[in-house]
């Protein structure tokens, strides 16, 4: 349990920083507004406030959090030639832009490396609490019905086919073999979707995971048994 002095330090932004959250909400909204991929604006908002109430559970720096879970796909490496430092260069000139503190801009970018999924025999656990706060949430909303939606919008997009009975799934073992991949979409949810309910970092976002890992196996059932005929 966070001690009051925690709490108050940690979760009550002052209006200098809210000033800032408002504006990076505002780039965001303009950066990815428009995208077709599952992150976009829509997506930002969502891990925002999961991200911001799993920090006030879990003891964390909120406004680290919030900034970090606006951020985090500001530059994502899937659409920046696989470069990890894409998002952390684009959200440190933005947060000096802002004259954020550099010991923020220096956690945030942190972050922002850490976060993302990179292949199932990867080790991905971020150093921080904040930043396994900011993946538990991103990891949460790549679940259940809209994280099935997300994935076949991504594949969509990517010219993907939805399913290939004739190509296995692939458990990537390093993060270089994972960017190569082009396997269909419902391989997608083997390699990855599947695998996050037990990668999450804290019980706060375990219990949240629940229901929606579940609902994503039901989902995966009822595909291949109407795919072969049999629904």
């Amino acid at each position: 349990m966070p001690n009051s002095k925690t709490e108050s330090e940690t979760n009550c932004p002052t209006a200098e920083q809210r000033q800032r959250v408002e504006k990076t909400v505002r780039l965001v909204k303009e950066k990815l507004g428009e995208d077709a991929t599952g992150h976009d604006y829509f997506h930002i908002m969502r891990v925002r406030a999961l991200a911001v109430r799993l920090a006030i559970e879990e003891g964390a720096d909120a406004y680290v959090v919030e900034l970090a879970a606006l951020l985090h796909d500001i530059a994502d490496w899937k659409f920046h030639d696989g470069d990890l430092n894409a998002g952390p260069k684009v959200a440190t000139e933005w947060l000096k832009s802002l004259d954020e503190k550099p010991e923020i801009i220096e956690k945030v970018a942190a972050i922002i490396k850490e976060v993302s999924y990179k292949g199932a025999g990867v080790k991905t656990t971020p150093a921080s609490i904040e930043g396994k706060v900011v993946q538990d949430a991103d990891r949460l909303d790549a679940l259940g019905a809209i994280g099935i939606a997300r994935t076949f919008a991504y594949g969509g997009k990517f010219d993907r086919p939805m399913h290939d009975p004739d190509q296995a799934p692939v458990m990537h073992q390093t993060f270089e073999q994972y960017k190569a991949s082009r396997g269909s979409t419902l391989n997608h949810f083997y390699e990855k979707i599947l695998l996050l309910k037990e990668r999450l970092n804290t019980d706060a976002a375990r219990a949240l995971a629940l229901e929606r890992h579940r609902y994503v196996e039901d989902f995966v059932e009822r595909f291949l048994a109407e795919w072969e005929g049999k629904k």
